[in-house]
């Protein structure tokens, strides 16, 4: 089975009220500690009058970076749990910041924790989550009688064409998953008679947004 890894693919907001108190949560896709830093950095400026603004991240594929701020309410409350929800529904690159304006009533420890994390799920819940794959870009280069046989293999699998040019011969790129890229290859090769040109790159993971391939 090819390996993946879900991603947040852009940014993404919600909000809700518990007990006259309203907590709105800021998604961001970020691929490094500064990214983080910066982002959270920039929701506290924003929102300066708010009583809390809790904070979670997670980057890398392998949770490479995560951190969690409570930022002045109780200890394992807010950020911790916010965390938690990150980290169990395996969403990586994504920094998250739950703004809380005080209502009045206290929530106690566990009205906390209830109304950090669900304000998160919120978040993921109208956020846009992407798969990401292992894989690689294959460009093939071929006369004009082969890229009939390789537009045929091509719409036979899943496999995305992300480019085409037709020049004095026409070039093809496309995104394959890791387990069927070696398949791919042996069949243009064979259905061209060994006469196409073909690149691979080195691994790497890719998303698909909209039919599109995104890096």
């Amino acid at each position: 089975m090819t390996e993946s890894y879900k991603v947040l693919y852009e940014e993404a907001t919600a909000e809700i009220i518990e007990k006259k108190s309203r907590f709105i949560a800021f998604l961001k896709p970020v691929t490094s500690e500064e990214e983080a830093a910066q982002f959270i950095d920039s929701i506290k400026k924003k929102n300066w009058n708010a009583s809390h603004n809790c904070s979670a991240a997670v980057v890398g594929r392998n949770n490479e970076y995560s951190r969690c701020s409570d930022d002045g309410e109780p200890s394992g409350t807010a950020g911790k749990p916010m965390l938690e929800v990150l980290l169990g529904e395996g969403i990586h690159n994504i920094a998250v910041v739950v703004t809380r304006y005080f209502g009045g009533t206290l929530l106690g420890t566990g009205g906390l924790v209830r109304a950090y994390q669900r304000c998160v799920k919120e978040g993921l819940a109208v956020a846009h989550i992407m798969e990401k794959y292992a894989g690689y870009l294959i460009t093939v280069h071929t006369d004009y009688n082969g890229i009939g046989k390789i537009q045929y293999i091509i719409g036979q699998t899943d496999i995305l064409t992300i480019n085409t040019e037709y020049a004095q011969t026409v070039t093809v790129q496309v995104a394959v998953q890791a387990e069927t890229a070696e398949t791919f290859i042996k069949k243009v090769t064979e259905a061209t008679n060994g006469q196409a040109e073909i690149e691979k790159s080195e691994e790497l993971f890719y998303g698909v947004v909209d039919g599109k391939v995104v890096l």
